[in-house]
């Protein structure tokens, strides 16, 4: 396990656009992130060393296994090799815990008693609850109302870890009562919002997010530098690199320590850095490049992010963990500078593609990583024409899907449909949204 985590912010070569006060904000906004966090986001520091504390956590479970899915490909017809690197493995099922330590012990060290967040499917939640038992601090968990009817048992771990866990929209937020009844019980957004609103009720309590901010994609960096000793020791190369999306962390922690490395000339040349997202959240593929909200409360800052718009109303899916309006800030950069690309992915392709490699591979994937699976097949087998490997594919599997029966169980049933973005919706949800700039075309 690597004792430190890879910041790719000294070798971007370009600036992250600052973030915008909203425009309802009558003084300067301000967040409850602890000092060492928002210099994680901040900083030009390359290597920062994990504490031991989290290191401690780490060990229970790191390092997380890398093979050759060997079966997968006979399966799919795979023309290159493809590797797997699996986060299933810990208590929250996913990657999520790697920043979910990190991040309880740094609010803890700032004197905080009670985090509070949003979830979509059950992930993050979880791995704050794990993480906040591990380090002695009370949860609080909004998670998107649908999500929470389809896996109740999401719901029963993480109150089994000590959380207390509302379905969004709830009665406990101004939003939550205005939003009852809507179609907010799809929104990643609302149940953030949630969050947002009810940490401001107490001063012991503080907001803490997963995904999307430049801190937890540095701690997720430990995939993709494990990712890179573990090809090595195979002997083992790529020439692409496949995550899937909802903001950003799982693909940013895999993908951008190839990114750094190859800069830093560790590396030959530069593997195609492939971002699989859901065709019913397009936003690195079909939204925008402009400042918007992350949040349903529209309080906190305007970031600089792809986006199909904070108001756009998004349709269920089993893929809960992907149904955010907005990438990352980090990675919308990236996008804009042509330094990553990406795909969208049809649920059913996607759910098809997991159970494939459930049968083949005998790991049960998560609906979101059936995503990356999905994508890595199309390169792996020359499927997709846009994205091609010569040499070999790595994927992240980031979550089990042990608690997504439903969704299995309705694909065996031929219930499981594709839901694609409204192009007319999308064009009026970021209608009025302050652009970055143009779209450039992605070099490699």
């Amino acid at each position: 396990m690597t004792g430190a985590w890879r910041s790719v912010l000294p070798h971007l070569g370009h600036e992250l656009p600052p973030d915008l006060s909203p425009p309802t904000a009558t003084g300067p906004v301000t967040a409850q992130v602890p000092l060492e966090l928002i210099r994680h986001s901040t900083s030009r520091r390359e290597w920062w060393p994990v504490p031991e504390a989290v290191a401690e956590q780490y060990r229970r479970y790191r390092p997380t296994p890398l093979w050759r899915a060997t079966r997968f490909e006979a399966e799919i017809g795979a023309r290159v090799p493809i590797y797997v690197k699996y986060e299933g493995g810990n208590v929250s099922g996913s990657h999520k815990l790697n920043t979910a330590l990190a991040q309880a012990h740094y609010y803890r060290a700032a004197g905080v008693r009670e985090l509070v967040t949003g979830t979509g499917a059950g992930q993050w939640g979880t791995a704050l609850a794990a993480a906040c038992a591990a380090f002695g601090l009370s949860c609080v968990v909004f998670m998107v109302g649908g999500s929470l009817r389809d896996k109740p048992y999401r719901g029963s771990l993480m109150r089994l870890l000590g959380a207390e866990v509302h379905a969004s929209p709830s009665p406990l937020t101004a939003i939550g009562t205005a939003a009852a009844g809507g179609r907010g019980g799809n929104s990643l957004a609302l149940a953030i919002g949630e969050a947002v609103q009810y940490a401001r009720q107490a001063p012991e309590r503080a907001f803490c997010i997963g995904s999307g901010e430049t801190y937890s994609i540095l701690h997720q960096s430990v995939i993709g530098l494990e990712a890179i000793e573990q090809l090595a020791a195979l002997g083992a190369g790529v020439d692409a690199v496949v995550g899937c999306v909802g903001a950003g962390s799982n693909f940013g922690g895999l993908a951008l320590p190839f990114f750094a490395a190859h800069r830093a000339g560790e590396l030959g040349a530069a593997p195609l850095l492939l971002a699989a997202e859901s065709s019913a959240t397009p936003k690195l593929t079909q939204g925008v490049y402009a400042y918007d909200h992350t949040d349903a409360t529209g309080s906190g800052p305007m970031e600089a992010m792809y986006t199909i718009g904070a108001g756009y109303s998004i349709s269920a899916s089993h893929s809960a963990g992907l149904r955010f309006h907005g990438a990352a800030k980090l990675l919308s950069a990236m996008r804009h500078h042509g330094q990553i690309d990406a795909a969208a992915v049809g649920q059913r392709s996607a759910m098809l593609a997991a159970h494939a490699f459930a049968r083949s591979e005998l790991v049960v994937p998560a609906p979101e990583s059936g995503h990356a699976l999905a994508a890595a097949a199309d390169v792996a087998t020359g499927r997709d024409a846009g994205h091609r490997a010569a040499q070999g594919v790595l994927v992240c599997v980031s979550g089990h899907g042990l608690l997504d029966m439903t969704a299995y169980e309705q694909l065996r049933a031929g219930a499981v449909e594709d839901s694609t973005a409204d192009a007319e919706a999308l064009h009026a949800a970021v209608t009025g949204l302050t652009r970055v700039g143009t779209t450039m075309e992605v070099s490699r």
